[in-house]
């Protein structure tokens, strides 16, 4: 029997109307060999490069529908998903330009030398190849910057691999208008439809991640289900790479030096990172070691006051409100913590937001542990010793903010630097006098980190994100017109490369 799969209005729990209904077994192999079927047609890097531009021209001209629908989802607001559509459309735009330079494909050209010590070196033509159909699970809380359209399906198209997308249940009106403009886009640059493909439902993702044909998965979500499909993906007879964004801390230290110089702006500035989209950023500054004392007060006096007056919001679905109360509530009882905000339920469906403190020597485990949504914990240290120690148990991150004062941000070696290197250790991206929240696309972004943010070591933000779904192959003594253009001896392409160890 066919289970119809509901689009839901968060903002009052009711049903808005059927999208689809969830994907069988069936439908499932279905997709993925539709998907592979246009692997040939996107070998072509310049018809993948319009294909990218046409998807994000899609967007913008359906800009004014994608954003209602998606708020109606979400209740995410049209202001902020007006820029989360402004960045889509720029990163498509991005993975476009690296198509066209050529340089992600790696191109490494050796020519033979006979004479070669110790032994003879054959001709040797290096390059990056796709991987194949790659399967993508939409994120809830960026129904478009990491779902349907976003940095995964993307990367993944830039590198020459068809998508298969998995909805998330958050959005599956947004996540069907964005496939269909992807889809049309496909079309309209002579690409088949199915270079992009949706599904519904639980275990249609599932099935898609043990599907033989699939040959790579992306993922944003949670700990429990991230891991569940990546031990999928390791158990199958052929595994696959999956790459998972899973959760993070994102911790943050406030030095005495910082204290002392700037507290009530550190403290403010903090309240607007914790509460920004209700809390609802992978990037959302999850503990924040303050020192003890009387700058260290003064900072939290300027949280208190900016947390109690940051408004309430709706969070994203009633599962998720569940369980951010239920974390809020089950942090604040634990022993020597106090909560000078409480985080708190605000009619049918909305959350207040609120930050515990406590000091170091009560850090329970439970409180290094995310609590997703508008939620902070506040360590307070009275030594470097117990600074170490709290760093000392923190998982993988994204981020690690550092604010430091003014001569010690400006000193070389010293106690900062030694800061930094014990944040490096633990977090893909570290930050000095910043907040964590907001990703730029940027060539230099790294968006991942050590477990459990990350389930590898690459990232899902930035243009060396196309990396993820290629692998490299070495042609040995190739005739010259059995090669892949890339690696023939005139380059018709004009792809950068490395010939005998130089630039080319």
């Amino acid at each position: 029997m066919a289970v119809p799969v509901w689009s839901v209005d968060p903002r009052s729990g009711k049903q808005r109307e059927q999208v689809a209904v969830e994907a069988t077994a069936d439908d499932v192999d279905a997709a993925v060999r539709a998907a592979a079927a246009a692997i040939p047609a996107l070998a072509d890097r310049s018809v993948r490069s319009r294909l990218l531009r046409a998807a994000a021209g899609a967007l913008e001209e359906s800009a004014a529908e994608v954003v209602a629908a998606a708020d109606a989802e979400t209740a995410l607001g049209a202001p902020r998903l007006t820029g989360e559509l402004a960045r889509t459309a720029y990163q498509l735009r991005a993975f476009a330009d690296v198509v066209d330079e050529g340089a992600f494909l790696g191109v490494i050209i050796d020519h033979a030398d006979p004479a070669a010590q110790p032994i003879p070196r054959p001709d040797l033509r290096r390059m990056k190849i796709p991987l194949g159909v790659v399967a993508v699970y939409a994120a809830s809380n960026f129904p478009l910057a990491f779902s349907v359209p976003g940095g995964d399906t993307a990367s993944a198209l830039a590198a020459g691999c068809p998508v298969v997308v998995k909805a998330h249940p958050d959005h599956p009106a947004t996540s069907a208008l964005c496939a269909e403009l992807l889809r049309g886009a496909a079309v309209a640059v002579g690409l088949p439809a199915d270079t992009v493909v949706l599904l519904h439902g639980f275990q249609a993702g599932v099935e898609l991640v043990r599907h033989p044909l699939v040959a790579a998965a992306g993922f944003t979500g949670s700990v429990p289900g991230g891991r569940a499909l990546h031990d999928a993906a390791a158990a199958r007879p052929r595994p696959i790479p999956f790459y998972g964004e899973l959760g993070s801390l994102n911790p943050v230290v406030v030095t005495e030096a910082a204290a002392a110089e700037r507290a009530e702006q550190i403290g403010t500035g903090l309240a607007g990172s914790f509460t920004l989209g209700s809390g609802q950023f992978c990037t959302k500054p999850g503990l924040v070691l303050v020192p003890a004392g009387q700058d260290g007060d003064r900072l939290v006096a300027a949280l208190t006051s900016a947390a109690a007056e940051a408004p309430a919001g709706v969070l994203l679905d009633s599962r998720m409100r569940d369980n951010f109360l239920d974390g809020a509530a089950a942090r604040a009882a634990l022993p020597g913590v106090a909560a000078p905000v409480a985080a708190a339920g605000e009619g049918e469906t909305g959350v207040r937001p609120g930050f515990v403190t406590l000091a170091a020597a009560d850090l329970a485990d439970l409180l290094v542990e995310e609590c997703f949504g508008p939620l902070t914990v506040v360590v307070r240290y009275g030594s470097a010793a117990e600074l170490a120690a709290v760093l000392d148990r923190l998982p993988g991150n994204l981020t690690a903010t550092a604010h430091l004062g003014g001569a010690e941000a400006a000193a070389e070696g010293g106690d900062a630097a030694a800061l930094l290197s014990r944040l490096t250790a633990v977090a893909g991206r570290v930050l000095v006098n910043g907040w964590p929240t907001g990703v730029a696309v940027a060539p230099a972004q790294h968006h991942g980190g050590p477990y459990p943010a990350t389930t590898s070591t690459s990232t899902s933000v930035g243009g060396t994100a196309i990396e993820r779904w290629l692998r490299p192959v070495a042609y040995q003594d190739t005739p010259e017109a059995l090669l892949p253009l890339e690696l023939r001896e005139s380059n018709p392409l004009a792809v950068p490369r490395r010939t005998d160890g130089a630039p080319s």
